[in-house]
């Protein structure tokens, strides 16, 4: 989440959640708000990240992140999304299935038609590297495309992939992402006869990550803030 968050709109206002102080978020206009237990009779009363999520949504953000969903909160967010809110969180599963099975069950119970409000789900793991040594990657990165009533049935697609022989990153969805070509590509404005240039624009963005790390740009606030000039020029 630090490293996407990086993405996000200088001008966005950014609400964090979490039990424990982990996200920092470069932005000025972040409110990072944290969820206080009590441990012994007499302190005072806690706040859960429930509470601190009800109270997000009176703020008017333009994104919502919460350190780890494992509960009733997974709900609120979720509701929170179906209201035209943006949230991002973490979430411990081994795959996409484990991820919705988890988020439907107990003690979550999300409804499943709240699930096509998910659009990505990006699966990070610790690996072997070719090398032999151990590192951490993500996997894979997936687009939650629906759910099925009739065949109470979930579709998602897996649009980049680890290649654990060569260490390298395969974008498998080139020319078949369902979230580039539906979703992203009619509010940048491509029509139903060109919304495969939505790849081109994509190219493009890699091309300038590309030459960023060329040229060893790897500072977090750095490179908000040379993401934050090519916006504002139309190159990013």
């Amino acid at each position: 989440i630090n490293a996407v968050t990086t993405f996000i709109s200088p001008d966005a206002k950014i609400v964090s959640i979490e039990d424990t102080p982990e996200v920092m978020v470069p932005h000025p206009n972040w409110i990072r708000e944290v969820s206080k237990a009590v441990t012994k009779p007499g302190e005072g009363s806690g706040v859960s990240m429930l509470d601190l999520l009800k109270a997000a949504l009176r703020q008017r953000p333009n994104l919502i992140i919460i350190g780890e969903i494992r509960g009733e909160e997974g709900a609120i967010a979720f509701q929170a999304m179906q209201t035209g809110h943006a949230v991002m969180a973490t979430f411990h599963a081994a795959t996409v299935e484990k991820l919705i099975q988890r988020l439907t069950g107990n003690p979550i119970n999300i409804p499943k038609t709240y699930i096509e409000n998910l659009n990505v789900a990006i699966m990070q793991s610790m690996v072997t590297l070719p090398n032999g040594k151990p590192g951490r990657r993500a996997i894979g990165i997936s687009e939650i495309v629906g759910y099925d009533p009739p065949s109470d049935s979930f579709s998602f697609v897996e649009v980049f992939r680890w290649n654990p022989a060569t260490d390298e990153f395969e974008f498998v969805g080139d020319k078949n992402s369902y979230l580039l070509e539906e979703r992203i590509a009619p509010s940048r404005g491509f029509g139903p006869n060109n919304k495969w240039g939505i790849y081109t624009l994509l190219e493009k963005r890699a091309r300038v990550l590309k030459k960023l790390h060329e040229r060893g740009l790897t500072g977090y606030y750095e490179l908000l803030k040379v993401l934050n000039r090519a916006q504002q020029e139309g190159i990013f």
